[in-house]
Protein backbone atom coordinates (compact mmCIF):
# COMPACT_ATOMS: atom_id res chain seq x y z
CA UNK A 1 0.00 0.00 0.00
CA UNK A 2 3.07 2.09 0.07
CA UNK A 3 3.77 4.89 -2.11
CA UNK A 4 6.35 7.49 -2.65
CA UNK A 5 10.13 7.67 -4.13
CA UNK A 6 12.26 9.54 -6.23
CA UNK A 7 12.83 11.44 -9.95
CA UNK A 8 14.52 13.20 -13.10
CA UNK A 9 15.69 13.30 -16.76
CA UNK A 10 16.76 15.61 -19.00
CA UNK A 11 15.76 16.26 -22.72
CA UNK A 12 16.78 17.63 -25.64
CA UNK A 13 14.93 18.11 -28.78
CA UNK A 14 13.45 15.36 -30.92
CA UNK A 15 15.63 14.15 -33.83
CA UNK A 16 14.31 12.43 -36.56
CA UNK A 17 12.60 9.44 -36.18
CA UNK A 18 15.07 7.20 -37.66
CA UNK A 19 18.18 9.04 -36.36
CA UNK A 20 16.34 7.97 -33.28
CA UNK A 21 15.27 4.66 -34.00
CA UNK A 22 19.18 3.75 -35.70
CA UNK A 23 21.20 4.88 -33.01
CA UNK A 24 22.76 5.27 -29.95
CA UNK A 25 20.41 6.91 -27.38
CA UNK A 26 20.92 10.07 -25.94
CA UNK A 27 20.68 9.04 -22.00
CA UNK A 28 18.75 11.71 -21.42
CA UNK A 29 20.96 13.02 -18.47
CA UNK A 30 23.55 10.50 -19.14
CA UNK A 31 26.25 12.59 -20.48
CA UNK A 32 28.49 9.30 -21.94
CA UNK A 33 27.42 10.02 -25.62
CA UNK A 34 27.26 6.54 -25.66
CA UNK A 35 26.86 5.13 -29.46
CA UNK A 36 24.71 1.88 -29.95
CA UNK A 37 23.98 0.24 -32.94
CA UNK A 38 20.96 -1.24 -32.98
CA UNK A 39 20.28 -1.62 -36.34
CA UNK A 40 19.58 -5.56 -35.76
CA UNK A 41 17.25 -5.32 -33.37
CA UNK A 42 14.89 -3.47 -35.03
CA UNK A 43 12.28 -6.93 -36.12
CA UNK A 44 8.62 -5.76 -35.41
CA UNK A 45 9.52 -1.99 -34.83
CA UNK A 46 7.16 0.81 -36.39
CA UNK A 47 9.74 2.88 -38.66
CA UNK A 48 7.67 5.43 -38.09
CA UNK A 49 6.86 5.95 -33.80
CA UNK A 50 6.08 9.66 -32.41
CA UNK A 51 4.49 10.89 -30.05
CA UNK A 52 0.56 10.26 -29.66
CA UNK A 53 1.16 7.69 -32.08
CA UNK A 54 -0.72 4.07 -31.58
CA UNK A 55 1.57 1.64 -31.09
CA UNK A 56 1.16 -1.82 -33.59
CA UNK A 57 4.12 -3.88 -34.59
CA UNK A 58 4.81 -4.79 -37.76
CA UNK A 59 4.43 -8.50 -37.04
CA UNK A 60 3.01 -10.83 -33.96
CA UNK A 61 5.16 -10.80 -30.77
CA UNK A 62 5.62 -11.90 -27.87
CA UNK A 63 7.32 -10.52 -24.87
CA UNK A 64 7.97 -12.06 -21.54
CA UNK A 65 6.55 -9.95 -18.48
CA UNK A 66 6.77 -10.40 -14.44
CA UNK A 67 3.53 -9.69 -13.32
CA UNK A 68 2.40 -9.65 -9.65
CA UNK A 69 -0.61 -11.23 -9.04
CA UNK A 70 -3.21 -9.19 -6.39
CA UNK A 71 -4.78 -10.50 -3.79
CA UNK A 72 -7.44 -8.15 -4.73
CA UNK A 73 -7.83 -9.04 -8.31
CA UNK A 74 -5.71 -12.17 -8.64
CA UNK A 75 -4.60 -13.08 -12.44
CA UNK A 76 -7.18 -14.40 -14.92
CA UNK A 77 -5.67 -15.18 -18.37
CA UNK A 78 -9.08 -14.42 -20.20
CA UNK A 79 -8.92 -10.41 -18.57
CA UNK A 80 -10.08 -8.32 -21.25
CA UNK A 81 -7.34 -6.90 -21.02
CA UNK A 82 -4.66 -9.10 -22.44
CA UNK A 83 -7.15 -9.73 -25.92
CA UNK A 84 -7.51 -5.61 -26.08
CA UNK A 85 -3.63 -5.10 -25.44
CA UNK A 86 -3.23 -7.44 -28.63
CA UNK A 87 -5.39 -6.70 -30.86
CA UNK A 88 -4.11 -2.79 -30.45
CA UNK A 89 -0.68 -3.67 -30.02
CA UNK A 90 0.16 -7.10 -32.04
CA UNK A 91 1.71 -7.84 -28.85
CA UNK A 92 1.03 -10.65 -26.62
CA UNK A 93 2.55 -10.62 -22.93
CA UNK A 94 3.75 -13.87 -21.63
CA UNK A 95 3.34 -13.61 -17.97
CA UNK A 96 5.21 -15.22 -14.99
CA UNK A 97 2.75 -14.92 -12.80
CA UNK A 98 3.85 -14.79 -9.30
CA UNK A 99 1.62 -13.93 -5.92
CA UNK A 100 2.07 -10.50 -4.37
CA UNK A 101 3.41 -11.89 -1.03
CA UNK A 102 6.27 -13.15 -3.11
CA UNK A 103 7.07 -10.72 -5.17
CA UNK A 104 9.49 -9.01 -4.60
CA UNK A 105 11.90 -12.16 -3.03
CA UNK A 106 11.77 -14.18 -6.40
CA UNK A 107 11.67 -11.20 -8.74
CA UNK A 108 15.23 -10.94 -6.48
CA UNK A 109 16.25 -14.55 -6.87
CA UNK A 110 14.99 -14.13 -10.47
CA UNK A 111 16.87 -10.78 -11.96
CA UNK A 112 20.34 -12.44 -9.66
CA UNK A 113 20.19 -15.39 -11.36
CA UNK A 114 19.73 -13.72 -15.29
CA UNK A 115 16.05 -15.78 -15.40
CA UNK A 116 13.99 -12.96 -14.81
CA UNK A 117 11.35 -12.01 -17.91
CA UNK A 118 12.39 -9.26 -20.11
CA UNK A 119 9.75 -6.85 -18.42
CA UNK A 120 9.68 -6.45 -14.91
CA UNK A 121 7.54 -3.62 -13.29
CA UNK A 122 6.16 -3.02 -10.09
CA UNK A 123 9.65 -2.46 -8.66
CA UNK A 124 9.92 0.85 -6.46
CA UNK A 125 13.17 2.49 -6.13
CA UNK A 126 16.10 2.41 -4.87
CA UNK A 127 15.41 -1.50 -5.07
CA UNK A 128 16.66 -1.60 -8.66
CA UNK A 129 20.08 -0.37 -7.25
CA UNK A 130 20.39 -4.09 -5.85
CA UNK A 131 21.21 -5.44 -9.38
CA UNK A 132 22.87 -2.83 -11.18
CA UNK A 133 26.58 -4.19 -10.24
CA UNK A 134 25.55 -7.62 -11.08
CA UNK A 135 24.72 -6.44 -15.06
CA UNK A 136 20.97 -7.97 -14.92
CA UNK A 137 19.48 -5.10 -15.60
CA UNK A 138 19.52 -2.22 -18.41
CA UNK A 139 20.57 1.16 -17.96
CA UNK A 140 16.92 2.20 -19.59
CA UNK A 141 18.70 6.07 -20.11
CA UNK A 142 20.52 4.71 -22.36
CA UNK A 143 17.26 4.24 -24.72
CA UNK A 144 15.18 6.54 -23.78
CA UNK A 145 14.86 8.26 -27.51
CA UNK A 146 13.30 4.89 -28.34
CA UNK A 147 10.44 6.48 -26.29
CA UNK A 148 9.26 9.41 -27.19
CA UNK A 149 5.70 9.73 -25.13
CA UNK A 150 8.25 9.47 -22.08
CA UNK A 151 11.03 11.52 -23.04
CA UNK A 152 7.76 14.18 -23.88
CA UNK A 153 6.46 14.07 -20.12
CA UNK A 154 9.80 14.86 -18.44
CA UNK A 155 10.31 17.91 -20.73
CA UNK A 156 6.96 18.80 -20.28
CA UNK A 157 6.59 18.57 -16.93
CA UNK A 158 9.83 19.83 -16.06
CA UNK A 159 11.12 16.00 -14.17
CA UNK A 160 15.02 16.59 -14.17
CA UNK A 161 15.44 17.21 -10.69
CA UNK A 162 13.00 14.06 -9.98
CA UNK A 163 15.22 11.95 -12.41
CA UNK A 164 18.53 12.91 -10.68
CA UNK A 165 17.35 11.45 -7.22
CA UNK A 166 17.20 8.05 -9.09
CA UNK A 167 20.85 8.25 -11.24
CA UNK A 168 23.48 5.34 -10.41
CA UNK A 169 27.55 7.44 -9.62
CA UNK A 170 27.50 6.34 -13.66
CA UNK A 171 25.15 8.92 -14.40
CA UNK A 172 22.93 6.23 -15.92
CA UNK A 173 19.52 5.39 -14.15
CA UNK A 174 18.15 1.55 -14.00
CA UNK A 175 14.60 2.41 -13.63
CA UNK A 176 12.24 3.44 -15.99
CA UNK A 177 9.24 5.06 -12.77
CA UNK A 178 5.62 6.27 -13.27
CA UNK A 179 6.07 9.93 -14.11
CA UNK A 180 3.14 12.22 -12.50
CA UNK A 181 2.41 15.56 -13.72
CA UNK A 182 2.18 17.25 -10.60
CA UNK A 183 2.92 16.22 -6.66
CA UNK A 184 0.08 14.47 -5.52
CA UNK A 185 -0.99 12.60 -1.95
CA UNK A 186 -4.17 10.15 -1.38
CA UNK A 187 -3.15 8.76 2.03
CA UNK A 188 -4.73 10.27 4.93
CA UNK A 189 -7.20 9.43 8.10
CA UNK A 190 -10.41 8.17 7.84
CA UNK A 191 -12.91 10.10 10.54
CA UNK A 192 -16.24 9.61 11.86
CA UNK A 193 -17.95 13.08 10.61
CA UNK A 194 -21.17 11.90 12.49
CA UNK A 195 -18.95 12.28 16.09
CA UNK A 196 -17.31 15.13 14.89
CA UNK A 197 -20.88 16.62 14.42
CA UNK A 198 -22.28 15.08 17.66
CA UNK A 199 -19.09 17.08 19.50
CA UNK A 200 -19.95 20.18 17.49
CA UNK A 201 -15.94 20.21 16.29
CA UNK A 202 -14.53 21.39 12.84
CA UNK A 203 -12.50 18.95 10.36
CA UNK A 204 -9.51 19.03 12.31
CA UNK A 205 -6.83 20.70 9.81
CA UNK A 206 -3.41 20.22 11.98
CA UNK A 207 -1.99 17.23 14.19
CA UNK A 208 -2.37 19.77 17.11
CA UNK A 209 -6.46 19.89 15.83
CA UNK A 210 -6.36 15.88 15.58
CA UNK A 211 -5.19 15.42 19.00
CA UNK A 212 -8.05 17.24 20.69
CA UNK A 213 -10.21 16.22 18.25
CA UNK A 214 -9.22 12.80 19.65
CA UNK A 215 -9.46 14.68 22.96
CA UNK A 216 -13.03 14.66 22.50
CA UNK A 217 -13.95 11.46 21.65
CA UNK A 218 -12.48 9.75 24.21
CA UNK A 219 -14.75 11.54 26.79
CA UNK A 220 -17.65 9.62 24.65
CA UNK A 221 -15.70 6.40 25.21
CA UNK A 222 -13.33 6.12 28.06
CA UNK A 223 -13.19 2.78 27.55
CA UNK A 224 -11.71 2.71 24.30
CA UNK A 225 -9.11 3.99 22.37
CA UNK A 226 -10.73 6.85 19.67
CA UNK A 227 -7.72 5.85 16.82
CA UNK A 228 -6.72 2.19 16.38
CA UNK A 229 -4.50 2.26 13.46
CA UNK A 230 -3.89 -0.11 10.42
CA UNK A 231 -1.26 -0.81 7.61
CA UNK A 232 1.34 -2.57 10.15
CA UNK A 233 2.66 -5.65 7.68
CA UNK A 234 2.41 -4.16 4.53
CA UNK A 235 5.77 -4.17 4.33
CA UNK A 236 6.40 -5.76 7.44
CA UNK A 237 9.78 -3.75 8.95
CA UNK A 238 7.50 -0.31 8.45
CA UNK A 239 4.92 -0.57 11.91
CA UNK A 240 1.92 2.14 11.81
CA UNK A 241 3.41 2.85 8.09
CA UNK A 242 0.62 4.86 6.98
CA UNK A 243 0.68 6.92 10.43
CA UNK A 244 4.12 7.80 10.56
CA UNK A 245 4.58 8.64 7.02
CA UNK A 246 1.84 11.19 7.05
CA UNK A 247 2.97 13.09 10.71
CA UNK A 248 6.77 12.88 10.03
CA UNK A 249 5.74 14.65 6.85
CA UNK A 250 4.44 17.27 8.69
CA UNK A 251 7.72 17.20 10.66
CA UNK A 252 10.02 17.51 7.66
CA UNK A 253 11.04 14.49 8.50
CA UNK A 254 10.65 11.08 7.38
CA UNK A 255 9.37 7.86 9.15
CA UNK A 256 7.06 4.59 8.60
CA UNK A 257 6.65 4.10 4.68
CA UNK A 258 8.55 7.22 3.88
CA UNK A 259 11.17 6.23 5.98
CA UNK A 260 14.87 6.41 4.37
CA UNK A 261 18.34 6.35 6.57
CA UNK A 262 19.26 9.93 5.43
CA UNK A 263 17.18 12.97 4.72
CA UNK A 264 18.45 16.09 3.12
CA UNK A 265 18.92 19.24 5.47
CA UNK A 266 18.58 22.41 3.74
CA UNK A 267 19.88 24.79 6.35
CA UNK A 268 22.88 22.38 7.21
CA UNK A 269 23.65 21.97 2.89
CA UNK A 270 23.87 18.42 3.76
CA UNK A 271 22.66 15.29 4.36
CA UNK A 272 21.42 14.43 8.14
CA UNK A 273 20.85 10.84 9.84
CA UNK A 274 17.00 10.49 9.29
CA UNK A 275 16.11 9.00 13.12
CA UNK A 276 18.58 11.25 15.37
CA UNK A 277 16.84 14.66 13.61
CA UNK A 278 14.81 17.14 16.17
CA UNK A 279 12.39 17.01 14.06
CA UNK A 280 12.18 13.18 14.17
CA UNK A 281 12.31 12.92 18.04
CA UNK A 282 9.31 15.94 17.77
CA UNK A 283 7.77 13.68 15.72
CA UNK A 284 8.18 10.58 17.98
CA UNK A 285 7.35 13.21 21.17
CA UNK A 286 3.76 13.94 19.85
CA UNK A 287 2.44 10.43 18.93
CA UNK A 288 3.78 9.00 22.70
CA UNK A 289 1.38 12.07 23.91
CA UNK A 290 -1.25 10.49 21.46
CA UNK A 291 -0.44 6.96 23.55
CA UNK A 292 0.64 8.32 26.34
CA UNK A 293 -2.83 9.80 26.68
CA UNK A 294 -4.75 6.92 25.61
CA UNK A 295 -5.74 9.17 22.56
CA UNK A 296 -4.07 6.17 20.19
CA UNK A 297 -4.45 2.57 20.70
CA UNK A 298 -0.70 1.10 21.34
CA UNK A 299 -2.09 -2.33 18.55
CA UNK A 300 -1.96 0.22 16.10
CA UNK A 301 1.91 -0.50 15.65
CA UNK A 302 1.55 -4.65 15.79
CA UNK A 303 -1.72 -5.37 14.77
CA UNK A 304 -3.19 -7.16 11.41
CA UNK A 305 -5.68 -4.86 9.23
CA UNK A 306 -8.26 -7.16 10.08
CA UNK A 307 -8.47 -6.33 13.69
CA UNK A 308 -7.92 -2.56 13.15
CA UNK A 309 -11.25 -2.77 10.78
CA UNK A 310 -12.95 -4.67 13.12
CA UNK A 311 -12.68 -1.84 16.27
CA UNK A 312 -13.43 0.76 13.12
CA UNK A 313 -16.96 -1.24 12.24
CA UNK A 314 -18.18 -2.16 15.59
CA UNK A 315 -17.65 1.69 16.95
CA UNK A 316 -14.80 1.23 19.44
CA UNK A 317 -12.48 3.32 17.32
CA UNK A 318 -13.56 6.29 15.46
CA UNK A 319 -10.03 7.25 13.41
CA UNK A 320 -7.71 5.13 10.91
CA UNK A 321 -5.79 5.34 8.39
CA UNK A 322 -7.14 4.96 4.49
CA UNK A 323 -6.75 6.14 0.91
CA UNK A 324 -9.53 6.99 -1.73
CA UNK A 325 -10.02 3.47 -2.33
CA UNK A 326 -10.26 1.84 1.22
CA UNK A 327 -12.41 4.77 2.49
CA UNK A 328 -15.36 3.69 -0.28
CA UNK A 329 -14.75 -0.21 -0.29
CA UNK A 330 -13.67 -0.82 3.59
CA UNK A 331 -14.58 1.93 5.43
CA UNK A 332 -18.01 3.05 4.59
CA UNK A 333 -19.04 -0.71 4.21
CA UNK A 334 -17.36 -1.57 7.97
CA UNK A 335 -19.81 0.73 9.61
CA UNK A 336 -22.63 0.54 7.39
CA UNK A 337 -24.70 -1.58 10.61
CA UNK A 338 -23.71 1.19 12.83
CA UNK A 339 -27.33 3.92 12.39
CA UNK A 340 -26.56 7.55 11.25
CA UNK A 341 -22.64 6.12 11.10
CA UNK A 342 -20.66 8.34 8.35
CA UNK A 343 -17.01 8.21 7.55
CA UNK A 344 -14.70 10.61 5.32
CA UNK A 345 -10.98 11.53 4.69
CA UNK A 346 -9.70 14.29 5.46
CA UNK A 347 -7.31 16.34 4.12
CA UNK A 348 -3.65 15.56 5.54
CA UNK A 349 -2.69 17.15 9.02
CA UNK A 350 -0.43 19.84 8.68
CA UNK A 351 2.35 20.18 11.00
CA UNK A 352 5.52 22.37 11.63
CA UNK A 353 6.78 22.37 8.30
CA UNK A 354 3.07 24.43 7.59
CA UNK A 355 0.74 24.45 4.64
CA UNK A 356 3.63 22.03 2.22
CA UNK A 357 3.91 18.53 1.21
CA UNK A 358 6.91 16.49 0.12
CA UNK A 359 8.69 17.26 -2.80
CA UNK A 360 9.83 13.36 -4.24
CA UNK A 361 6.12 11.98 -4.88
CA UNK A 362 5.71 12.72 -8.60
CA UNK A 363 7.74 9.48 -9.28
CA UNK A 364 6.54 5.93 -8.43
CA UNK A 365 7.11 2.32 -9.05
CA UNK A 366 8.23 1.39 -12.44
CA UNK A 367 9.86 -1.06 -14.89
CA UNK A 368 13.19 -2.61 -15.06
CA UNK A 369 13.91 -3.82 -18.34
CA UNK A 370 16.34 -7.36 -18.46
CA UNK A 371 19.98 -7.09 -19.94
CA UNK A 372 19.46 -9.76 -22.23
CA UNK A 373 16.12 -8.12 -23.65
CA UNK A 374 19.10 -5.68 -25.23
CA UNK A 375 20.13 -8.43 -27.44
CA UNK A 376 16.72 -9.58 -28.30
CA UNK A 377 15.75 -8.77 -32.79
CA UNK A 378 12.62 -7.54 -31.25
CA UNK A 379 13.80 -4.91 -28.54
CA UNK A 380 13.53 -1.52 -30.59
CA UNK A 381 9.86 -2.63 -30.76
CA UNK A 382 9.41 -3.59 -27.07
CA UNK A 383 10.83 -0.17 -26.15
CA UNK A 384 7.66 1.29 -28.19
CA UNK A 385 5.28 -0.93 -26.86
CA UNK A 386 6.46 0.04 -23.49
CA UNK A 387 6.55 3.66 -24.35
CA UNK A 388 2.77 3.26 -26.01
CA UNK A 389 1.45 1.42 -23.15
CA UNK A 390 2.88 3.06 -19.63
CA UNK A 391 3.63 6.89 -21.00
CA UNK A 392 0.98 7.65 -24.03
CA UNK A 393 -1.91 8.56 -23.00
CA UNK A 394 -4.32 6.34 -25.05
CA UNK A 395 -2.04 3.84 -23.69
CA UNK A 396 -2.51 4.81 -20.12
CA UNK A 397 -6.50 5.62 -20.65
CA UNK A 398 -6.88 1.89 -22.08
CA UNK A 399 -4.67 0.46 -19.04
CA UNK A 400 -6.74 2.28 -16.36
CA UNK A 401 -10.76 2.38 -17.93
CA UNK A 402 -10.32 -0.56 -20.82
CA UNK A 403 -12.55 -0.08 -23.99
CA UNK A 404 -14.49 2.24 -24.59
CA UNK A 405 -18.40 1.33 -24.91
CA UNK A 406 -17.80 -1.50 -23.01
CA UNK A 407 -16.49 -0.69 -19.45
CA UNK A 408 -16.58 3.43 -19.93
CA UNK A 409 -17.96 5.86 -22.06
CA UNK A 410 -17.12 9.53 -23.03
CA UNK A 411 -13.30 10.81 -23.09
CA UNK A 412 -11.42 11.69 -20.16
CA UNK A 413 -10.12 14.49 -21.39
CA UNK A 414 -13.19 16.87 -21.97
CA UNK A 415 -14.64 15.63 -18.58
CA UNK A 416 -17.50 13.17 -20.50
CA UNK A 417 -16.17 10.08 -18.91
CA UNK A 418 -18.04 7.56 -17.35
CA UNK A 419 -17.96 3.86 -15.99
CA UNK A 420 -20.63 1.93 -17.83
CA UNK A 421 -23.41 1.58 -16.12
CA UNK A 422 -22.31 -2.06 -15.07
CA UNK A 423 -18.72 -1.71 -14.18
CA UNK A 424 -17.25 0.13 -10.49
CA UNK A 425 -13.83 0.46 -10.05
CA UNK A 426 -13.42 2.25 -6.18
CA UNK A 427 -17.13 3.11 -5.44
CA UNK A 428 -17.08 5.04 -8.94
CA UNK A 429 -20.33 3.96 -9.66
CA UNK A 430 -21.78 2.37 -7.01
CA UNK A 431 -24.67 0.38 -8.81
CA UNK A 432 -22.13 -1.21 -11.27
CA UNK A 433 -21.78 -4.86 -10.17
CA UNK A 434 -18.88 -5.44 -12.41
CA UNK A 435 -15.63 -5.16 -10.66
CA UNK A 436 -13.37 -3.42 -13.22
CA UNK A 437 -10.31 -4.96 -11.89
CA UNK A 438 -11.42 -7.97 -11.11
CA UNK A 439 -13.53 -9.08 -14.21
CA UNK A 440 -11.78 -7.04 -16.28
CA UNK A 441 -8.13 -6.37 -15.73
CA UNK A 442 -8.16 -2.97 -15.83
CA UNK A 443 -6.77 -0.45 -13.30
CA UNK A 444 -3.85 -3.18 -12.51
CA UNK A 445 -0.64 -1.46 -10.44
CA UNK A 446 1.02 -3.67 -12.90
CA UNK A 447 0.35 -0.74 -15.78
CA UNK A 448 -1.36 1.79 -14.38
CA UNK A 449 1.51 4.32 -13.39
CA UNK A 450 1.26 7.92 -12.91
CA UNK A 451 -0.07 10.40 -15.82
CA UNK A 452 -1.54 13.85 -16.44
CA UNK A 453 -3.62 15.45 -13.78
CA UNK A 454 -6.47 15.51 -15.54
CA UNK A 455 -5.91 11.59 -16.07
CA UNK A 456 -5.67 10.92 -12.45
CA UNK A 457 -8.93 13.48 -11.74
CA UNK A 458 -11.02 10.86 -13.87
CA UNK A 459 -10.20 8.35 -11.13
CA UNK A 460 -11.88 10.43 -8.33
CA UNK A 461 -15.67 11.16 -7.31
CA UNK A 462 -15.69 14.72 -6.32
CA UNK A 463 -15.32 14.30 -2.91
CA UNK A 464 -11.88 12.88 -3.80
CA UNK A 465 -11.56 15.92 -5.86
CA UNK A 466 -12.15 18.05 -3.16
CA UNK A 467 -9.34 16.44 -0.99
CA UNK A 468 -7.46 16.78 -4.26
CA UNK A 469 -8.17 20.62 -4.30
CA UNK A 470 -7.01 21.02 -0.97
CA UNK A 471 -3.70 19.25 -1.17
CA UNK A 472 -3.13 20.84 -4.70
CA UNK A 473 -3.13 24.34 -2.88
CA UNK A 474 -0.05 23.22 -0.74
CA UNK A 475 3.52 23.81 -1.97
CA UNK A 476 5.71 21.04 -2.52
CA UNK A 477 9.09 21.30 -0.80
CA UNK A 478 12.24 20.86 -2.66
CA UNK A 479 13.14 17.19 -4.40
CA UNK A 480 16.86 16.60 -2.71
CA UNK A 481 19.68 16.86 -4.61
CA UNK A 482 20.94 13.73 -5.71
CA UNK A 483 23.71 11.34 -3.41
CA UNK A 484 24.22 8.26 -5.94
CA UNK A 485 26.80 5.85 -4.73
CA UNK A 486 29.13 4.22 -6.75
CA UNK A 487 29.16 0.37 -6.47
CA UNK A 488 32.01 0.17 -3.83
CA UNK A 489 30.34 2.51 -1.82
CA UNK A 490 26.63 0.93 -2.96
CA UNK A 491 28.56 -2.43 -1.09
CA UNK A 492 30.00 -0.89 2.04
CA UNK A 493 26.23 1.34 2.59
CA UNK A 494 24.53 -1.72 2.39
CA UNK A 495 26.31 -3.57 5.38
CA UNK A 496 24.88 -1.05 7.39
CA UNK A 497 21.97 0.57 6.03
CA UNK A 498 19.85 -2.27 6.87
CA UNK A 499 20.81 -2.46 10.67
CA UNK A 500 20.44 1.55 10.88
CA UNK A 501 16.91 1.07 9.54
CA UNK A 502 16.08 -1.93 11.81
CA UNK A 503 16.85 -0.23 14.77
CA UNK A 504 15.79 3.14 14.21
CA UNK A 505 12.50 1.69 13.31
CA UNK A 506 12.34 -0.94 16.66
CA UNK A 507 13.59 2.12 19.00
CA UNK A 508 10.70 4.35 17.29
CA UNK A 509 8.15 1.97 18.12
CA UNK A 510 9.14 1.50 21.90
CA UNK A 511 9.73 5.57 22.24
CA UNK A 512 5.85 5.76 20.64
CA UNK A 513 4.60 3.30 23.46
CA UNK A 514 6.65 4.58 26.36
CA UNK A 515 8.79 1.27 26.47
CA UNK A 516 11.61 3.21 26.46
CA UNK A 517 11.80 6.85 27.85
CA UNK A 518 12.45 9.42 25.99
CA UNK A 519 14.80 10.65 28.42
CA UNK A 520 16.96 8.43 26.85
CA UNK A 521 17.12 9.86 23.22
CA UNK A 522 21.14 11.15 23.61
CA UNK A 523 21.71 7.66 24.80
CA UNK A 524 19.58 6.25 21.72
CA UNK A 525 21.67 8.98 19.22
CA UNK A 526 24.95 7.05 20.44
CA UNK A 527 23.72 3.43 19.99
CA UNK A 528 23.26 4.62 16.43
CA UNK A 529 26.80 5.76 15.94
CA UNK A 530 27.84 2.43 17.48
CA UNK A 531 26.24 0.90 14.07
CA UNK A 532 27.86 2.55 11.88
CA UNK A 533 25.32 5.33 11.66
CA UNK A 534 28.14 8.19 10.92
CA UNK A 535 30.05 6.34 8.78
CA UNK A 536 26.62 5.56 6.47
CA UNK A 537 26.30 9.33 6.68
CA UNK A 538 30.00 10.21 5.74
CA UNK A 539 29.13 8.02 2.74
CA UNK A 540 26.50 9.53 1.42
CA UNK A 541 27.67 13.06 1.90
CA UNK A 542 30.92 12.25 0.04
CA UNK A 543 28.62 10.93 -2.83
CA UNK A 544 26.53 14.36 -2.53
CA UNK A 545 29.43 16.33 -2.97
CA UNK A 546 31.30 14.81 -5.60
CA UNK A 547 27.48 14.40 -7.57
CA UNK A 548 27.50 18.30 -6.89
CA UNK A 549 31.18 19.03 -8.40
CA UNK A 550 30.46 16.56 -11.08
CA UNK A 551 27.44 18.78 -12.29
Amino acid sequence: MAQLSRRQVLAGAFGSVAAMALAACDSGGDDSGKSDNLSANRVGAMDKYAIGDQFKATEALSFPIMLLSSTSYPYKSDWLFWSELTKRTNVTLQPTVIPASDYNQKRSVMVSGGDAPFIIPKTYHPDEEAYIAGGAILPVSDYIDLMPNYKDQITRWNMKADLDTYKASDGKYYLLPGLHEDVWLDYSLAVRTDVLQQLGLQTPSTWDDVANMLRAMKQLNPADYPMSDRWSHNPPDAPAGNLLGIVSAAYGTQAGWAYQNHTWDESAGKFVLTGTMDRYKQMVQFLNTLVSEKLLDPESFTQQDDQARQKFANGKSLVMSCNAQTLVNECRKDIAKLPGATVTKIPVPMGPMGATKPGVVRLENGVMISKKARDSKNFVAMMQFIDWLYYSDAGKVFAKWGVEGTTYTGKVDDGSFKLASDVNWGGLNPSGTKSLQVEYGFFNGVFVYGGSTKLLNSQFPAEEQKFQEVMNGRKARPVPPPAPLNADEREQASLWATAIKDYVTQQTVKFILGQRPLSEWDTYVGELKAKNAQQYIDLVNKAYERAKKNG
